[in-house]
């Protein structure tokens, strides 16, 4: 068990002390969730989806939370509540935010986990609680009924109320520290992401993304931060974008192709995801690299550069 009160796996206490269900419809909601979602993709998606509608990179290029106005910040539990019900279907509930198994849940989102803020009107309800950290790549969810045992005694103006350490130990976690999609361009260095925004075209923003950010997985939201353009993917492809421009210096882009997933596998390269990309350096195998992991392109083969190795072209990947 962690300081917060949460535990390091999920468990589903689901049953009281006499082994029937102390809160049959915790129960059933739990359930359900389970089984729309098993490994919890689907509401990480959702997360991911809401925060890059926040920071609307594509617009704006901002990708860091300190980037956004206070005003701003306050609604990113109002877009998780929104895209988990388009994500599952939820109906809207009677008192509530959702319908879910056929009992009124109210869903919250705080930036810091178990800081949820729970106002009068939810008192006996269940609670759909979200924690989600861009920094950290994380994100947890769980289910708790809001009793006034489970709260402390004082409130904010609103006579909101958060949930004591009773309230916290009572949560059944539904994922704890789930991995979130990673926000790539929290994890370059001051000095790479002043090169990308140093320049003025697009173009050349993505140009220098690929050559700064190898070996990571890029998603669109990213490209899309970086070129500000709304034909943001076309910068990425060959015929003029990235992948051709980059060939002379040896770099090649994996995308979501079968072919360009092996080559990662093959090379020990993160597989791009659907919507990511790949960046590498490659030269064509000479015999001091030894051992090294070997891809054929174009009748022949290629390892991943080294430091020394010298920059030269390398041949368009297939895109199958």
């Amino acid at each position: 068990m962690d300081g917060d009160g949460t535990s390091t796996q999920a468990p589903l206490w689901l049953l009281g002390d006499d082994g029937h269900e102390a809160d049959p419809e915790l129960a059933a909601v739990t359930r359900y969730l389970l089984a729309a979602d098993p490994d919890g993709r689907r509401m990480a998606a959702a997360v991911r989806r809401s925060i890059d509608m926040l920071l609307d990179g594509q617009h704006t290029g901002r990708y860091r939370w300190g980037q956004l106005y206070k005003t701003e910040k306050a609604h990113l539990g109002t877009l998780i509540e929104i895209n988990l019900q388009r994500e599952f279907g939820f109906a809207d509930g009677r008192d509530m935010d959702y319908s879910i198994a056929g009992t009124d849940v109210d869903c919250k989102y705080s930036q810091t986990l178990g800081a949820w803020m729970i106002p009068p009107e939810a008192l006996g309800h269940l609670l759909l609680v979200v924690w989600a950290s861009d920094e950290r790549s994380s994100w947890s969810a769980g289910l708790v009924r809001a009793l006034p045992e489970r709260l402390n005694s004082g409130g904010n103006r609103d006579a909101k109320k958060t949930l004591n350490a009773a309230g916290r130990q009572a949560v059944r976690w539904l994922f704890v520290r789930a991995p979130l999609q990673e926000n790539m361009l929290l994890r370059l260095s001051e000095v790479d992401i002043d090169a990308i925004f140093s320049h003025k075209s697009g173009q050349r923003r993505v140009d220098e993304l690929f050559l700064r950010a190898q070996g990571r997985r890029v998603s669109r939201t990213v490209v899309a931060t970086v070129a500000m353009q709304e034909d943001y993917m076309k910068r990425v492809r060959y015929n003029g974008g990235s992948r051709s421009r980059l060939q002379p210096r040896g770099i090649v882009i994996l995308g979501h192709y079968s072919s360009h997933g092996r080559i990662a596998e093959t090379l020990a390269l993160p597989v791009p995801g659907p919507g990511e990309s790949v960046s590498a350096r490659l030269v064509e195998a000479r015999p001091e690299h030894g051992a090294a992991p070997r891809v054929a392109l174009d009748g022949r083969e290629w390892v991943l550069a080294g430091p020394d190795d010298p920059e030269e072209s390398v041949p368009k990947l297939p895109e199958i």
